[in-house]
């Protein structure tokens, strides 16, 4: 799985790099390094990254502001940025899921656990192209059919909702992605006016009441996932 893919380590502290580069090449994944924002935007052109890790405090620009920069670009919106931090302050986490963040992991580095985290990370592109294309997704014991707005657990029928189909689809499109409430709210409901965060709640509520409690996590502060097990 991970011969060909390529990762970019963006950390000011040089012997973080060297730990966690030295863990990924034993992985077999081609690593590049970079040592602040800038520097690490400058290099994720050049090599195209699968995945780049970013620290959040870092001279010249810090992590925050090089992820929200790098999303703004065509070429990265779809690549995997993980924030690390030795901060444990919830509203860093939520700045960092708010500029377009896939995951966070916190110092000190425990070589493997971050390998296991990575490694989850980069499956979901095998996963997402084994949910299905077109208008039905398949995974784990749910089938979601767009087009008859119907969902099969098993051989079980489950009638939605409308809104609370959308979102259940919405989530199940992009596996382990963590998505904020403003993101549900943009993609579902864009035309209301008077649609709060607790409606996504809600809804959220509901959801899990009719196809039960497993499949939808929360983010604490930040969102909702669809979590593959």
């Amino acid at each position: 799985m991970s011969a060909n893919q390529k990762i970019l380590v963006v950390d000011d502290e040089h012997d973080i790099v060297d730990l966690i580069a030295y863990n990924l090449t034993k992985e077999g994944y081609q690593v590049y390094q970079a040592h602040n924002g800038k520097e690490g935007i400058e290099m994720a052109k050049q090599v195209n990254p699968d995945l780049i890790i970013l620290d959040v405090m870092m001279p010249e620009m810090d992590g925050i502001e090089a992820c929200r920069l790098m999303r703004s670009m065509p070429e990265f919106k779809h690549t995997f940025m993980v924030f690390l931090t030795a901060r444990s302050e919830e509203y860093s986490e939520i700045a960092g899921f708010n500029v377009g963040a896939d995951d966070y992991i916190a110092k000190p580095i425990k070589p493997r656990a971050l390998m296991s985290r990575i490694n989850a990370i980069l499956r979901r592109n095998t996963a997402e192209a084994e949910i299905g294309s077109g208008d039905k997704l398949e995974i784990m014991d749910l089938v979601i059919d767009r087009d008859s707005f119907l969902v099969y657990r098993d051989t079980d029928r489950i009638t939605l909702a409308k809104k609370e189909f959308e979102l259940l689809y919405l989530l199940a499109s992009k596996p382990n992605k963590v998505f904020t409430r403003e993101q549900i709210l943009k993609a579902i409901w864009e035309d209301s006016v008077v649609v709060t965060n607790r409606t996504i709640d809600v809804h959220i509520r509901k959801l899990r009441e009719k196809i039960g409690e497993n499949y939808v996590a929360t983010v604490k502060g930040v969102g909702y996932k669809f979590e593959l097990n």
